[in-house]
C-alpha cells in the first residue's frame, strides 16, 4: 500500500501526516503479532554478540563515535 493509493492521504499536510505515523506506530507497538526475523539477520546478532562478550571493553563512547564520524567528513 502506497500513500497514493489512498487519496485522503495526499491532501493531509505535513503535520497531520505525523499525527496519523503516531497512531499508526502506536497501534503496531500494541499487537501482539511478532514479525520474523531472517536467519542471516539472528546470525549477525549472534556474531555481533560474541564480539561484544569477547571484548565488552571494545565499545566506543558516543563522544568517540561522533569523533570519528566527524574524520570522515
Amino acid at each position: 500500500m502506497r500513500v497514493n493509493d489512498i487519496p485522503e492521504l495526499c491532501k493531509l499536510n505535513i503535520p497531520e501526516k505525523i499525527l496519523l505515523i503516531e497512531d499508526l506506530w502506536d497501534s503496531i507497538a500494541t499487537e501482539e503479532a511478532t514479525v520474523p526475523i531472517p536467519k542471516k539477520h539472528m546470525m549477525e546478532l549472534d556474531r555481533r554478540f560474541e564480539k561484544y562478550t569477547a571484548a565488552p571493553g571494545g565499545l566506543l563512547t558516543l563522544e568517540e563515535l561522533r569523533s570519528r564520524i566527524d574524520l570522515r567528513k
